[in-house]
């Protein structure tokens, strides 16, 4: 869990205040809720008062119910817009389930649709999301380093450095790392 200096409040308490702010929005109960997401109440009334830090799977249920692609939510609970994105104000979450890191090098922005992710996972990981949050949204996934197995709408591509993984998400998504190699990659969103 790592900060990015807004008011000493950590990054897992913004996300608690947003998730909470988003279901009070939709004038949601948290029954309601876990009905459309799938995830337990109990769950979710431990991340909307930041007692748990939310896992990339649990996280990706809730931006499919909510519409929202993670980097938009994520964006939510960063500082505002600036043109240049410094190495060090790159905000970082890790996912504390499985150790997924993703750092947000080109945050979205209210006029830019496009974003920028570096994406770490560690040897003999799986992350599954049911649902693109936003059907249709364009990606291009750039392999770095390592080898990473991506299951997009009922579709297995095998991939290494260099490699690039064009598609747009419709349904659900896998990521997967063998148990000798982790994988580093670009993921640009639009």
């Amino acid at each position: 869990m790592e900060e990015s200096g807004q008011d000493d409040i950590t990054i897992d308490q913004r996300i608690a205040q947003r998730l909470k702010g988003l279901r009070a929005e939709r004038g949601w109960s948290l029954d309601e809720l876990a009905r459309r997401c799938d995830v337990s109440r109990a769950t979710l009334s431990r991340l909307e008062n930041a007692e748990v830090s939310p896992t990339a799977a649990v996280l990706g249920k809730l931006c499919a119910a909510y519409g929202l692609t993670m980097s938009r939510l994520m964006r939510m609970v960063e500082d505002d817009f600036a043109p240049v994105v410094r190495s060090n104000a790159q905000p970082v979450w890790t996912d504390p389930e499985n150790g997924f890191r993703r750092r947000s090098i080109s945050p979205p922005a209210r006029n830019l649709a496009a974003e920028v992710l570096e994406c770490k996972l560690q040897p003999d990981t799986r992350i599954i999301y049911d649902a693109s949050p936003s059907p249709g949204l364009e990606h291009h996934l750039l392999m770095l380093e390592g080898q990473l197995q991506v299951n997009v709408d009922g579709r297995t591509h095998d991939l290494g450095p260099g490699d690039c993984l064009r598609y747009q998400l419709f349904g659900p998504s896998a990521f997967c790392t063998p148990a000798h190699a982790p994988a580093r990659y670009l993921l640009f969103i639009l």
